[in-house]
C-alpha cells in the first residue's frame, strides 16, 4: 500500500479504498508512464491496459546499444540499434518522428513504445543531426563536447576524447591554472581574458574542432588568434595558414603580425598586382587574402592543403546561399576560426553558415537548420529549441563583452544630436515627402507591397539625402534649397573641439563625405578620408598616421561601410554618425573603431538626426524590429522585407 500512495501527492489525502488521478494530472510530467514502469519494474502486473484509448504504452522501456565502427578526418560511424523488447526501430523512421517532434512509436502490437526525457537528452541530438544509413549512423566527432556534463553510463561520444583533454576542458571552465604556454614568439601581454581566448583556441583545436570567436568589437580577436597561430607554427613550423578577411583588415592583419609575432613569415595576396606564381614560390607561413580575393582566385587559393583557417568578420559568409560562402567553405585546413563580434546581425539563420565553416557537418544542411532551429527560434520563440541550440553550440562559440571583461575601459557615452531644419531645407523635404508617400501608395494600390518594396526604398533614400544635404539631390530637384542643417551644427562641434580632441565622422554615403570634405577645405581644418574607393594600402597609412601621438591631423572622415569593422582608432575619443544607419549593430561597429582595448579616455558618440523626419522615424522603428537581443534590421533590403504598409505610412 505504502508504494501506491507514494506514486502521486493526490493519493495521500484519498481515503475511498482505491486511488484516483484525474486525465489532466495523469498527462503532467509523463506521469502514467513512469507509475507504469515503476510497477512493473517491481514485479506488480497490471490488468486492462488493453482496453485504454489514451494510454497504451508498451511494458517495454526503449533501449539502445551502440558500436563505435570508424573515426577518421572529423567523423564518427556508429552502428545503433534502438529497440523495445524484441522489435528493433529503423533508425531512418526514428530520426523522422524525431524531427516531426514526436516521441512515440507505435510498435506491431498496437501499443505505444516511449522515448523518455533520458533517452531523447542521450540520443535525440545524434539522431537528428547524423546521415543515417541502415543500421548506421554518422556524426561529427565535436559532438563528444556536448557530453561535458554527461555520467559515464550515460555516455555515447564523450570517450572519443581522451581523459586528460577532459580534465584541460574542466580546468578552463573552473580554475584560473594555466593549461597552455603563450608562445615565447609572441610580444604582447595578454589579458586573463585573452589567455582564456587563447587557451580555448587551442584545446579545440586540440579535439579536432574549430571555434567561432565572438567577443565584443574591440577585446582583441586578432591579438588571441595571432597568440594561438603562433602556437600553432611553434608545433607545425612548416605548415600554411590563410586568413581571410574584408580587403578594409588586410594591412591591419599585416601589421598586426609584424607586431605581436614577428617570426612569422606572412604574405599578402591581394590586389591588381598580385602574382600567383610568386605565391607559390614563397617560403611563408600565413597568407593574408580577401573574400574578394579569394572568390576570384579560388583556383590559386583551394588547391592548398591549410593548418589553420582563419576567417574575419565571419559574418560575411553569413548567406549559405552566397557564391562567397561556397568558396570559403571549400577551404582544406585542419583547424577553422571564425571571427566576429556580431554574428548575428538578422536572425538566427546568420548562425549557420559561420557554425558550418568551423564545425563542418555538425549541424547539418541549412534546410535541417532553418527547418529545426532557425525558424522555431525566430518565428515562435520557442524555448526548447533554444536550449537546445545553446547546448550545441555553447563549447564553440565564446563571447566576452566589454562589461565582463574590460570594467577598466573608459566610459562610452552615446547622445543624440538633434538638428531642426531651416525654412529652405524644409520645404524641400515636406515636397519631396509628399511626392514620395503619393508615389509609394499608388503603387502599393496598383502592385501590392512586395512589388513596391524598391520603389520604398528608393524614397526613403532621397528623404535621408534631404536630411544630411539638399547639395546630394540633382540641382533641378533642390528647389532653390543649400544648406544643410547637420554641416552647421557637426562643423560647430568640430570648431570647438578638433584643438584638444581627434574625431571620426562616419556617414554612409560617400558623396556626404565629398562635401563635409569640401566644407573642412574652406574652413581650413586638415582631415584624413576614406570610403570604398580607396586602396587598403591607403587605407593603412592613413590609419597609422592618425594613431601616432605626434600627428597633428584630427580628424578622419570614414564610409560607415568600408570603416565599420577591424579599425583601430584608439587616438579618437569622440564619434559622429552623421546619418543613421538601419541597423544599430552597424553603428555599435563604428563606435567600436575607438572604444576598444587601448582606449584611455572616455568616448563620446553622438548622432546627428533631423527632428520630425524619417530619421527620427528610423530609430523609433529600430526599436521596434529588435528581437532575441539582436537587431533584426539588416541590409537596406532586409530593412524594407520587415515593413508592414502601416509602418510605411508611420
Amino acid at each position: 500500500m505504502q508504494l501506491l500512495v507514494s506514486l502521486h501527492p493526490n493519493f495521500a489525502n484519498q481515503r475511498n479504498g482505491y486511488y484516483y488521478v484525474s486525465f489532466a494530472d495523469a498527462q503532467k510530467k509523463q506521469w502514467f508512464l513512469k507509475a507504469y514502469h515503476q510497477l512493473l519494474d517491481t514485479g506488480i502486473e497490471l490488468a486492462g491496459m488493453d482496453m485504454l484509448n489514451h494510454f497504451r504504452y508498451s511494458q517495454h522501456k526503449v533501449q539502445t546499444a551502440v558500436d563505435i565502427k570508424n573515426e577518421e578526418n572529423g567523423r564518427v560511424l556508429m552502428k545503433m540499434t534502438v529497440f523495445f523488447g524484441n522489435e528493433e526501430i529503423a533508425l531512418a523512421e526514428l530520426q523522422k518522428m524525431l524531427l516531426a517532434g514526436q516521441r512515440a512509436v507505435l510498435l506491431k502490437d498496437n501499443s505505444l513504445g516511449i522515448l523518455n526525457d533520458e533517452w531523447l537528452q542521450q540520443y535525440a541530438a545524434i539522431i537528428k543531426h547524423g546521415k543515417i544509413n541502415k543500421d548506421e549512423i554518422e556524426v561529427a566527432k565535436s559532438m563528444a563536447i556536448i557530453e561535458q556534463q554527461v555520467t559515464k553510463e550515460k555516455e555515447v561520444l564523450k570517450p572519443l576524447l581522451k581523459e586528460q583533454w577532459w580534465q584541460k576542458w574542466q580546468q578552463w571552465q573552473n580554475e584560473d591554472k594555466i593549461i597552455y604556454d603563450v608562445p615565447d614568439t609572441l610580444k604582447a601581454e595578454l589579458r586573463p581574458y585573452q589567455r582564456k581566448g587563447f587557451e580555448w583556441l587551442t584545446l579545440l583545436a586540440e579535439a579536432g574542432a574549430g571555434a567561432c570567436l565572438a567577443d565584443d568589437m574591440g577585446l582583441g580577436k586578432t591579438l588571441q588568434t595571432i597568440c594561438y597561430l603562433a602556437y600553432h607554427i611553434h608545433h607545425n613550423p612548416k605548415s600554411i595558414n590563410i586568413i581571410v578577411c574584408p580587403s578594409s583588415l588586410i594591412y591591419n592583419w599585416q601589421q598586426e603580425l609584424q607586431k605581436f609575432a614577428p617570426d612569422i613569415s606572412s604574405i599578402v595576396y591581394h590586389g591588381v598586382n598580385r602574382n600567383a606564381e610568386a605565391l607559390e614560390k614563397a617560403e611563408c607561413q600565413v597568407i593574408i587574402t580577401s573574400y574578394g580575393t579569394i572568390r576570384g582566385d579560388a583556383g590559386v587559393l583551394l588547391v592548398r592543403d591549410y593548418g589553420v583557417a582563419v576567417i574575419d568578420e565571419s559574418h560575411n559568409i553569413k548567406n549559405p546561399s552566397a557564391q562567397i560562402t561556397t568558396v570559403v567553405n571549400m577551404l582544406h585546413a585542419n583547424i577553422r576560426i571564425a571571427l566576429s563580434g556580431t554574428p548575428v546581425v538578422n536572425n538566427t539563420f546568420d548562425l549557420y553558415s559561420q557554425l558550418h565553416f568551423a564545425i563542418p557537418g555538425m549541424f547539418g544542411s541549412r534546410e535541417f537548420f532553418k527547418r529545426e532551429y532557425a525558424d522555431a527560434i525566430d518565428r515562435d520563440n520557442d524555448e526548447d529549441k533554444i536550449k537546445a541550440l545553446q547546448k550545441l553550440t555553447a563549447p564553440f562559440i565564446l563571447r566576452r563583452t566589454k562589461e565582463q571583461v574590460a570594467k577598466d575601459l573608459p566610459q562610452k557615452t552615446e547622445m543624440i544630436l538633434w538638428c531642426n531644419m531651416n525654412r529652405e531645407q524644409k520645404n524641400l523635404y515636406d515636397e519631396i515627402k509628399d511626392q514620395v508617400r503619393s508615389n509609394i501608395f499608388l503603387g502599393i494600390k496598383n502592385n501590392g507591397l512586395n512589388k513596391s518594396k524598391l520603389a520604398v526604398l528608393q524614397g526613403m533614400m532621397k528623404l535621408r539625402q534631404v536630411c544630411n544635404s539638399p547639395l546630394l539631390l540633382p540641382e533641378e530637384e533642390r528647389l532653390g534649397a543649400k544648406a544643410s542643417v547637420k554641416t552647421e551644427v557637426l562643423l560647430g562641434e568640430l570648431l570647438n573641439i578638433l584643438k584638444e580632441h581627434k574625431v571620426l565622422v562616419f556617414s554612409q554615403f560617400s558623396s556626404m563625405l565629398d562635401l563635409l570634405a569640401e566644407e573642412c577645405n574652406n574652413q581650413e581644418i586638415k582631415y584624413y578620408h576614406f570610403d570604398g574607393r580607396t586602396p587598403p594600402s591607403k587605407r593603412a597609412e592613413m590609419v597609422n598616421a592618425f594613431q601616432d601621438k605626434d600627428d597633428t591631423t584630427n580628424l578622419f572622415l570614414i564610409s560607415l561601410k568600408a570603416g565599420n569593422t577591424g579599425l583601430t582608432l584608439t587616438a579618437a575619443d569622440y564619434v559622429f554618425l552623421f546619418d543613421p544607419w538601419w541597423n544599430t549593430a552597424v553603428e555599435q561597429q563604428a563606435i567600436d573603431r575607438t572604444h576598444r582595448i587601448g582606449q584611455t579616455k572616455n568616448v563620446f558618440a553622438y548622432k546627428i538626426i533631423c527632428k520630425d523626419t524619417i530619421e527620427e522615424k528610423i530609430i523609433q522603428l529600430q526599436q521596434k524590429k529588435k528581437k532575441l537581443a539582436e537587431d533584426l534590421i539588416g541590409e537596406d533590403d532586409g530593412f524594407i522585407k520587415t515593413l508592414s504598409e502601416e509602418e510605411i505610412a508611420y
